[in-house]
């Protein structure tokens, strides 16, 4: 089956695309599809089976639990043009997480089976895989330290520079749809604080915030904010 319109669009744009060959495409065509999800929509629950690797052709996600007291965490958000959850896919573990459309968003579902074959089949997939999951761990290794480290306002400016790291998210656009209450369950904070950390952020000309977007203005700068001394 040839694939046509946003689907085949978000798969030649994905940064491993171009190194299979026509047979490992045509697969990957064959049995990939796209579905659309409203926002506030889960697009997998928590505990379900991880039998599909995610793109994000259109959109944003969070990646989150929710507490026995209801409290929420977030521990990634997820822009357009990111792939996801090769972690759980390689394991064929329950989700640990539960996946949510933070806007109206268009997912992109490659079966594990067509997923774990690429591993073995294209070694530039498999490449590519590895880089995407080292660039993974130093994210959240360096999240931790950020968190552990770091006043509020750095916190916020790591959170918000990682929209744009170049191997996880290469396709993010410098105005980012997501409110103040997202970001701060983002970076481990209140919303007050989150608050804060933003004026200051904007005091400093490296973003500029608006009702539902925050507007980045200077990614480097942004990002040598984070890990100022």
């Amino acid at each position: 089956m040839t694939v046509s319109g946003p689907l085949k669009t978000f798969l030649e744009s994905s940064p491993w695309w171009s190194g299979l060959t026509v047979a490992q495409v045509e697969r990957v065509e064959r049995d990939a599809f796209l579905r659309s999800y409203q926002a506030g929509a889960t697009v997998c629950q928590r505990g379900s089976p991880a039998v599909h690797w995610l793109g994000v052709a259109e959109g944003l996600l969070k990646v989150d639990t929710v507490a026995s007291d209801g409290s929420a965490t977030t521990f990634a958000a997820v822009p357009s043009g990111s792939w996801f959850g090769e972690g759980a896919v390689l394991k064929g573990e329950l989700r640990p997480y539960a996946v949510v459309a933070i806007r109206d968003s268009s997912v992109v579902f490659v079966p594990r089976a067509t997923f774990q074959w690429l591993i073995d089949e294209s070694r530039p997939f498999s490449r590519w895989v590895i880089d995407q999951l080292n660039a993974r761990l130093g994210h959240y290794v360096a999240m931790i330290e950020s968190f552990r480290l770091h006043d509020p306002a750095a916190r916020v400016a790591y959170c918000l520079s990682e929209f744009f790291n170049p191997q996880l998210s290469p396709r993010t656009k410098s105005q980012l749809a997501i409110s103040q209450e997202e970001l701060g369950r983002l970076s481990g904070m209140s919303r007050q604080n989150t608050n804060r950390a933003l004026h200051e952020l904007e005091q400093a000309e490296l973003l500029r915030v608006r009702y539902g977007v925050i507007e980045v203005l200077d990614v480097e700068k942004l990002r040598q904010f984070a890990w100022k001394p």
